[in-house]
């Protein structure tokens, strides 16, 4: 019958005492807890070399990531469950877009709050921990230290003076019998000192959070570049088709100058209802994913957006660069949907867009002077507008009490 082998440390001393202290759980442990203050030990120096050089001061704050690192490695020896990094892929490349990435982000303080409680306290418990194992094991060798120097005179232990062998051997009982204590001992230690370490350096559920972040945004990513190829497809197939069939049908009409009535009036419903699908067809398209969002970026798309709104619309846009292409889309949509909220429900005379960076994110507010009182329970688009924005781990906001104004407004992360 197979047995599962146990992952993590407690699981291990409930496995019975023989079982145990055969298992190579104990010397797991004792490894992880001589290497912390070796971990320990290189940490310190290198960080003093850092406070040390004026120019790599800085670079204290992120002292935390390395040893982290380190210490993520060294849970194997007493958790084999995986200790995944808290951090984000970088978007941006270089040492200044990791730096940059890094100061912005919670887990970089986490470690760093970990670094000096894992110098200031933890490593000194590791030492005293590991000298645990190192008496016990001096207690053991005693005999051999009375026999290879006879000269060594220690000071009494437990009541003895072990120059003799007899008394030496006495002091190797003591030191057998503590001995599994001691392994016990350190055996918790380790794994209480890890379970801290996970929580303060891994956090996987966070991981698992981020995961589910970044597989959102690609899921985005791919549904974006899906619109364009309909758009694309249906603007160079089946709209340049419809044209032709419209030109067609007007050829026709002038041919059938001289036909029969009703002939005429056929070829000219067929006309005019072919020219109506072409333009649903141009909404349709220009619905999913304007061209000129794709060409020219978001002032123009907006603009143009201000352009066919039925209310007069004032833009200010100030964007030093294009953001994102996902990032864009969603703005453009933003803007478009509550614009049409606007047109629909709010009765207003005046409304005003206003788009601009703000450090890492682009900022959005779309504001009327309309009878306010939207809520998002009435089903106004504006659940669709929050779902939109939260794959983008963006954040929106609306203020509208009865009487207006309304303000929308929109954080989208563009890094």
């Amino acid at each position: 019958m197979h047995t599962r082998r146990p992952g993590h440390g407690w699981r291990a001393m409930t496995r019975g005492p023989l079982r145990f202290l055969a298992s190579s759980w104990p010397w797991r442990s004792l490894a992880y807890v001589l290497t912390g203050w070796i971990v320990a030990t290189v940490w310190v120096a290198a960080v003093t070399g850092l406070i040390a050089v004026p120019a790599f001061g800085l670079g204290v704050l992120l002292a935390g990531i390395p040893l982290a690192a380190v210490e993520r490695w060294r849970l194997r020896l007493v958790d084999t469950a995986p200790a995944p990094s808290p951090h984000p892929r970088l978007v941006r490349p270089g040492l200044w877009g990791w730096i940059g990435a890094r100061f912005g982000e919670t887990a970089t303080w986490r470690e760093l709050g970990y670094a000096l409680l894992f110098a200031l306290g933890l490593a000194w418990l590791d030492a005293v921990v590991g000298l645990l194992f190192c008496c016990a094991l001096y207690l053991i060798g005693f005999p051999a230290l009375v026999v290879l120097l006879p000269d060594y005179q220690p000071d009494r232990i437990f009541g003895l003076v072990a120059a003799e062998l007899p008394q030496a051997f006495a002091l190797t009982a003591v030191g057998v019998l503590t001995l599994p204590v001691v392994m016990y001992l350190i055996t918790a230690y380790a794994a209480g000192r890890a379970t801290l370490t996970r929580t303060l350096v891994s956090h996987p559920f966070d991981a698992e959070v981020m995961e589910l972040t970044r597989s959102r945004a690609r899921i985005m990513d791919a549904m974006d570049a899906q619109r364009r190829r309909i758009e694309r497809d249906l603007h160079d197939g089946a709209q340049q088709r419809l044209t032709g069939v419209i030109m067609t049908l007007g050829l026709a009409k002038l041919q059938l100058a001289d036909a029969p009535p009703v002939a005429r009036d056929l070829v000219g419903k067929a006309y005019e209802q072919a020219r109506a699908t072409l333009g649903e067809l141009r909404d349709l398209v220009h619905g999913i994913h304007p061209q000129i969002l794709t060409d020219r970026g978001l002032p123009a798309a907006v603009a143009e957006l201000a352009e066919h709104c039925a209310v007069p619309v004032q833009v200010d846009i100030d964007l030093p660069e294009r953001p994102p292409g996902p990032v864009e889309a969603t703005a453009w949509f933003v803007i478009g949907e509550a614009l049409t909220n606007v047109t629909r429900h709010s009765n207003a005379r005046q409304v005003w867009i206003g788009v601009w960076r703000q450090g890492r994110l682009l900022v959005l507010e779309v504001r009327d002077d309309g009878t306010g009182g939207a809520d998002p329970a009435r089903g106004s688009g504006l659940m669709g507008l929050a779902d939109r924005v939260s794959v983008l781990n963006g954040r929106i906001t609306l203020t509208s009490p009865p009487g207006g104004p309304t303000v929308l407004g929109v954080e989208l992360p563009c890094a």
